[in-house]
C-alpha cells in the first residue's frame, strides 16, 4: 500500500474502509448547515464524486485485466497442448518414414531389375512363382498402407505446426494487451494517489462522513420498499458437513481483514472477483473469475430472494461484486488501499444479483 494509502487507512475518520457510493447533495442531514458548512459541502460532495469515479475506473480497468489475464492462461494451456501434439505427430512421422524406407529397401532388394511378369516366366515352378506373387502383392498393399500413413503423418505434422503457430501468435498478442492494461491500471491507481495526497484529514472525514450518509440512506430505501429478503444472521455457518453456498460464504468472511489487491485471488490479497471465485472455488463450485463474467454467465436471482453465497453485482458495466452473507450484508473486497470487509449490500449502486450452483457453467 503507498504512503498516501495508509494515510487514508489510518484516518480515524474514514470509518473503517467504507465503500465508496454514489450519493446526493440531499444526502446531508438536518439542521440546516451553517454558512462556512455551506460553503464547504459543495466541495466535499465533488471531492467525493471524484474519489468514486477515480476508484470505478480503476475497478473496471482491473476486471478488464482479469478477463485478459484468464484468456492468457487458458490460450498457455492450448499452446502446451498443441506443442506436445506436435511433438508425438514428429515423432510418429519418423516412425513412418523409417517403414517407408525399410519396404523400400525391401523392394529394391527383391526386385533384382527384373519386373514380375520376366521373374514369372523364368521361374521353374510357374505355380510357385505365382503363389509367391500373392505374397507380393500383400507386400505391395502394405508399402501401399504404409506410404497412406506417412503422408497422413505429414499433413497432421502439418497441420498441427500451423495450429500451433497461430496459437502462439495469438498468446503473444495477449500478453502484449495483458501489459497494456496492467499499466492502465497502474496509470487509474496513481491518479487516486495524486487525489488522495492533495485531501487534508479534515477533508477525509468529511468525505467519509457524506459516504457513510449515502449508504444508509440507500440500505433504508432498499430495506423500507421490501427488497431485501428477511434478515439472516451474518456470521459464518456451524463447522461440519455444509452445502457449496454455506462454505463459500465460511471462506469468504475468514478472508476479511486481508488487503485488496488488483488482480490478486487469494490467499493473501484479494480484488472483489477474485474473492468470490475463489470463495466459490474453495466450495468446490468454480465460478468465472470477472465481475462481468460471473454477471452473463450464472443464473439471475432477484434481490427479495437472495440467500447466502449468492453474488451481488454492481453498476451498470458489472465493475464490482459482492458475496451476500445474510441480513442484507455483503463481505467484500472493496477497493485499493482497502481489505476485506462486511458491508451494507447497498454499498455500491446495484445491477443484479446470480447465484453459482452446481452443475451451472463455469470458466471456458
Amino acid at each position: 500500500m503507498s504512503a498516501v494509502l495508509r494515510r487514508l487507512a489510518g484516518t480515524a475518520a474514514v470509518a473503517a474502509q467504507a465503500v465508496l457510493a454514489p450519493v446526493p447533495a440531499a444526502a446531508v442531514p438536518d439542521p440546516r448547515p451553517s454558512v462556512s458548512a455551506q460553503q464547504q459541502q459543495p466541495s466535499v460532495a465533488r471531492l467525493l464524486t471524484d474519489l468514486q469515479r477515480l476508484y470505478r475506473q480503476t475497478e473496471q480497468a482491473t476486471e478488464t485485466y482479469n478477463a485478459t489475464t484468464e484468456k492468457l492462461e487458458r490460450q498457455r494451456a492450448e499452446v502446451a497442448r498443441l506443442d506436445g501434439e506436435l511433438a508425438r505427430a514428429r515423432l510418429a512421422l519418423r516412425a513412418q518414414r523409417l517403414d517407408a524406407g525399410r519396404l523400400a529397401r525391401q523392394q529394391y532388394q527383391s526386385g533384382g531389375g527384373l519386373g514380375p511378369y520376366v521373374r514369372l516366366l523364368l521361374a521353374p515352378d510357374p505355380q510357385a512363382a505365382l503363389d509367391e506373387g500373392h505374397v507380393i502383392g500383400e507386400l505391395a498393399r502394405e508399402r501401399a498402407r504404409a506410404v497412406a500413413r506417412l503422408a497422413a503423418a505429414e499433413r497432421r505434422q502439418d497441420a498441427l505446426a500451423r495450429a500451433a503457430r497461430k496459437a502462439l501468435d495469438t498468446q503473444l498478442g495477449l500478453a502484449a494487451r495483458q501489459k497494456r492494461q496492467r499499466d492502465d491500471v497502474r496509470t487509474k491507481l496513481a491518479g487516486v494517489e495524486r487525489m488522495l495526497a492533495t485531501l487534508t484529514p479534515d477533508q477525509l472525514a468529511a468525505v467519509a462522513r457524506l459516504e457513510e450518509q449515502g449508504v444508509a440512506k440507500a440500505q433504508r430505501e432498499l430495506t423500507t420498499a421490501g427488497a431485501l429478503p428477511a434478515g439472516r444472521p451474518a456470521t459464518p455457518p456451524a463447522a461440519g458437513p455444509a452445502a457449496p453456498a454455506e462454505r463459500a460464504v465460511r471462506y469468504a468472511l475468514d478472508q476479511v481483514g486481508k488487503p485488496y489487491a488488483w488482480g490478486a485471488a487469494g490467499p493473501d490479497a484479494y480484488d472483489c472477483s477474485g474473492l468470490t471465485s475463489r470463495a466459490w472455488a474453495q466450495a468446490g463450485v468454480p465460478v468465472p473469475r470477472t465481475s462481468q463474467e460471473q454477471w452473463d454467465r450464472l443464473g439471475k436471482v432477484p434481490l427479495r430472494r437472495l440467500r447466502p453465497g449468492d453474488l451481488v453485482v454492481y453498476f451498470p458495466e458489472a465493475t464490482h461484486v459482492a458475496m451476500y452473507v445474510g441480513d442484507g450484508k455483503v463481505v467484500q473486497a472493496p477497493r485499493p488501499g482497502g481489505r476485506v470487509t462486511v458491508s451494507p449490500i447497498a454499498a455500491h449502486p446495484i445491477l443484479g444479483a446470480v447465484r453459482p450452483a452446481p452443475g451451472r457453467p463455469g470458466p471456458t
